[in-house]
């Protein structure tokens, strides 16, 4: 098949090729530090990441019936079935090249990722309130185990979201080094209480427990990532190595469409979307040595 011929032939599939190669390669450079400037408050590699993944999102408006269709309230049970005659559609291909740039981890500014941990502080706090309240629904016995394990919750939070508030009135590296160690330190506070609540032998209270930790884990999970688009290779090895309880650890005792239906609800995006960013951020969380 001659090239040149089929990219006039489909050329809605050629753009979306060159765009999402577009996406890709923004985001490998925003990775290993390059920028090629700066762009407001932001970067021009983060702009034109920004702008390719726009344009995809104007040609995922695939008209056929046979287009992919992924809507909230289905998306928070099952996906539907992805229905193509025979090749994908591009709104397919959109889809996935959508969730480089995820709202997680795209290579924000620092200025725009502390605002975005600011932002998480509401529903931050009505989590940790959460817990604060489930020891008294739990069973006698277990409460003391759930009291211990999530103890230090309110103290991290608050801490958490105030060297937010610092780094975005004061973006340095020093700033941002306490804003990671904070994130670190509460990132395993979180784990820590998931295994000890897996623990609990009575099943109501074990899932009980366990779901009211995943709301702070989801969140604290949330900020990880968003700190983690920021930093260098050099912190991120420091920050794995004060990351004794790994992501794989408590992975079994996550909810992940929990995760996504909270994911979504903040960053008003549709589910089926929020549970591919949640599955590629735990992979990128991985990959890190996290």
């Amino acid at each position: 098949m001659n090239p040149i011929s089929n990219v006039w032939k489909h050329p809605k599939t050629s753009a979306a090729g060159l765009l999402i190669a577009v996406v890709t390669i923004a985001g490998v450079l925003s990775q290993q530090g390059l920028t090629l400037g700066t762009a407001g408050s932001g970067t021009i590699v983060t702009l034109i990441s920004a702008i390719a993944t726009a344009l995809l999102g104007l040609l995922a408006r695939d008209p056929s019936n046979t287009a992919v269709i992924l809507s909230e309230s289905a998306a928070a049970d099952e996906s539907k079935d992805l229905h193509s005659g025979s090749t994908p559609k591009i709104g397919v291909w959109a889809l996935i090249a959508l969730l480089l740039p995820l709202p997680l981890a795209g290579g924000c500014s620092g200025t725009a990722v502390a605002q975005d941990i600011v932002n998480w502080t509401p529903a931050l706090q009505s989590a940790v309130a959460t817990v604060d309240s489930t020891a008294a629904l739990l069973a006698p016995a277990d409460a003391p185990i759930f009291m211990a394990a999530t103890v230090g919750f309110d103290a991290a939070s608050n801490l958490l979201v105030a060297q937010a508030k610092a780094y975005l009135a004061n973006p340095t590296a020093s700033v941002l080094a306490q804003l990671q160690a904070q994130v670190v330190t509460f990132q395993q506070q979180v784990n820590a209480a998931l295994l000890a609540a897996a623990k609990i032998t009575n099943t109501a209270s074990q899932q009980h427990a366990l779901a009211c930790i995943q709301g702070v884990a989801t969140i604290v999970s949330a900020v990880f990532a968003l700190v983690q688009s920021i930093s260098g290779k050099v912190a991120l090895a420091q920050m794995a190595a004060q990351s004794t309880i790994k992501l794989a650890a408590v992975q079994p005792y996550m909810d992940q469409r929990k995760a996504a239906r909270i994911l979504a609800n903040h960053y008003a995006e549709p589910v089926a979307l929020a549970r591919m960013q949640v599955a590629q951020a735990e992979i990128n969380e991985t990959q890190a040595g996290f």
